[in-house]
Formats: structure tokens, sequence, C-alpha cells
């Protein structure tokens, strides 16, 4: 008997499967009490099952086709409840407002996480005058893009008691240089890659049976070397500029690379600017303690004639650096699967990066030799004109033109 109503099933869910598209709320209900009539005992259940039409509508259109009677009316295009995006035109806006500061992200994910509870989230909307349920804080945060994941051990170091705060202070910088039509960056280096026929992790298209033949070990080629690509990332305007160094990482390869993105793409841009900010992380070659990243900064000032604010993650967060998770990320998902065979190849492949929220990346190779471990005297640092936020000033600082001494970190 019940291989019988499994063969019922199939039957109609194939039907259903090819008409199902050219029929409308009414012809749909009819149909399916049809084919319930021709079905007989337990026929209701059984189109249920096939199609997922619900009960009580299959039982309407039994009623209907046995009285000869039948609502004429259908419900017009765009009928229904509106969705609350239409309703409350800003509540997308409102609540990226309020996960956006404490919002962590995966570098090697386009899918973005929140620690605040849908919960607290909700509470908060309707604090703000909003009409809203959990559930559907729940869906407007699938629609843009969070999605709820367990802890992962990727921590980098211990947390720092002001991380939360300076997260916050670093937000409201962003927001405050976009609203003055100031430049917002974020910059970091990709980590260094063998250049030659190396296994590249991912997988490309090839004729089945013959994958690309790459080298066994992943020694360094003593000719080709390795690559150190810095980045420059555009937050307000989505766009990405990258250095392809064959040198040392140092600060002054660093800075030379926000040199090169400015006069390139960022003049053009920002025809009138007076102030830049730049988001770094806490270490590396654009770390808060080397000096010679500041005394860099400094030749670039003077040389732009504009203040150069600069804003730190707190240890332990580089990961969570905008440029991770909105360039590096797609950089590695554009060459996944393909050796790294030539310089040349690395700058077409970042150039290439493109994004279905419009990222546009431009990059050059730098062949400029970086002297390593280069010193910068006390007397140097003397000239380095620089003023301290009273926030945690080791992380917040300005870098000023040493010709406009008087400016003051507000």
């Amino acid at each position: 008997m019940s291989g019988e109503i499994e063969k019922h099933i199939q039957k109609v869910k194939i039907k259903y499967q090819q008409l199902s598209f050219y029929l409308n709320e009414k012809s749909k209900r009819l149909w399916s009490a049809t084919e319930a009539n021709s079905i007989g005992r337990g026929g209701i259940n059984i189109v249920h099952k096939a199609t997922g039409i619900d009960f009580k509508t299959i039982s309407k259109g039994v009623k209907e086709l046995a009285s000869g009677k039948s609502d004429d009316r259908l419900r017009k295009v765009g009928g229904g409840r509106k969705k609350i995006r239409d309703t409350q035109s800003n509540i997308l806006k409102d609540l990226e407002k309020l996960i956006e500061p404490v919002t962590r992200g995966d570098p090697e994910s386009s899918l973005l996480w929140t620690c605040k509870s849908t919960y607290k989230l909700c509470d908060e909307l309707n604090a703000q005058g909003y009409a809203i349920s959990q559930k559907t804080i729940y869906s407007l945060l699938v629609d843009l893009d969070y999605s709820l994941q367990s802890n992962r051990k990727r921590r980098e170091g211990t947390d720092h008691p002001d991380r939360n705060e300076q997260f916050e202070f670093i937000y409201k910088m962003v927001k405050k240089f976009q609203a003055n039509g100031n430049p917002t960056i974020s910059v970091d280096t990709k980590k260094k890659e063998n250049i030659g026929e190396y296994k590249n992790n991912g997988r490309e298209y090839r004729k089945q049976g013959k994958p690309l033949e790459v080298n066994m070990h992943d020694f360094p080629d003593k000719i080709l070397g390795k690559v150190a690509p810095y980045g420059v990332y555009d937050i307000g305007k989505n766009k990405g500029w990258v250095s392809v160094g064959i040198s040392a990482d140092t600060a002054e390869f660093a800075v030379n690379t926000i040199r090169n993105w400015w006069y390139i793409m960022g003049e053009t841009e920002y025809p009138k600017v007076t102030e830049l900010l730049i988001t770094a992380d806490c270490g590396g070659s654009n770390g808060y303690r080397v000096k010679l990243w500041k005394y860099e900064l400094q030749k670039l000032a003077n040389e732009l004639g504009i203040v150069i604010t600069v804003c730190h993650f707190p240890p332990g967060t580089s990961k969570w650096n905008k440029i991770e998770h909105r360039m590096f990320s797609y950089i590695t998902k554009n060459w996944r699967g393909r050796p790294l065979e030539t310089l040349e190849t690395v700058v077409q492949l970042i150039s290439n990066t493109k994004t279905k929220t419009g990222l546009e990346i431009k990059a050059i190779l730098d062949n400029n030799i970086y002297e390593k471990g280069k010193m910068v005297s006390d007397n140097d640092m003397s000239m380095v004109n620089q003023r301290q936020n009273k926030f945690h000033g080791e992380w917040n600082y300005q870098i000023l033109p040493l010709k406009n001494r008087e400016v003051i970190f507000t």
C-alpha cells in the first residue's frame, strides 16, 4: 500500500514541476483539488506531500469544485503584506550601524558575523521607534550577509581591555572623515608568496586526469624569490591598490605604496583633500612602535601638505582590518589553484580581481630595493611632528606637515 502511495506522490510531483510556473493562485488551488479528487481517499494528503501546497488551500479547492462556485478574485501583483524594509526604509541602515562597530570578519569569507544577539538588536531598534520582532531581525541579518557561527580558534593574542572601545573609536573616525569628503584607507601586507611553479591552494577547471604539475617542495627559488604584496583599500570608494614588492617588507615600502596609491588613484578621487585617515594593524611594517613608519609618514605629510591621521587596531585583531575581508580575501579566491609562475602573473591576477559589489584593484610591480633593519636616529625622530589623541595616543595619532605645527588632534 505504501508503495502505491509513493507512486501517486511521484506522479503528482512531476506534474506540478511542469505546471507550477504557469499556475496563479486560483488555478493552483483548483488544479491541486482536481488531482486530490482523482486519487480519491487520502488524495489531499498525497497532493500536499508532492507539492507542499497547504491542506487548507487544497480543501478550499475541493469545496469550490463540489459547489460549482469559485472565488474569481486574484491577488494583484504586489499584494499581501509589505516587507519591513519597504515600510520602514531606514531600518537596514540603522541595523548595520548597530552591528558594524563590533563586527568581526574572516579574511577568507565574504560573510560577516556579529557578537550582538538578535534579541538585543531587536530591543535597540524598538527603542529607536521601529516595530520589529526578533525573527525579522534574523531575516534582515541574512539579507545583509551575516550568519550565526560558532567559536573558532583564530585569536592571535590576548584581548586588550580597551579593544571594543578602540573599534568604536576607529568606526567614528572613519564616519567623520567620510562625512567631510576626506579619504579613509585601510593598509596591510598580504603574506609573502613564492614565485615559480609551486602549489597554490584551491582548484580550477582542467581536463579530467590532467592536473597542472608543480614542484614537490616549497623551497623558494633562489632566482625568482618571493614577493610581498602591500595593499591600500579605499573604504569609501571600494577601490584598492597593491604594490608587489620584490624586496623586504619595510615601513619605507609601506609608505611608498601609500604614496603611489595617492598619485595614481587617490588624487583623482579626492581633489580637495585636507586630511587622510589610515587604519592599520598594530604590528608589522606599519606597526605603532615602528619609528621608520612614522618617520616616512612625516616625509609623505610634508610632500602632500596634508595632515595624516593614523588609527591602529588593537593587538590580536589584525585579521579584522577592512582590507583583509574586503580586498585580500578576493585576491586569494581569484588566484586560488593557480601557480604564481612569474611576477607578471601576480600583478595580472591581482589587477583582474573583481566582485559583485564593484571592487576595483590596480597593481604594479615595485622594483625598488628596501633596506631591512634601517634605523631612525633620535634626532630624526625629533623632527616627526606628531600629535597624540587623549584616548590611547600610542594607537591614535596625527602626523602634521612641519609647517603646520599648530593643528591639534580632536
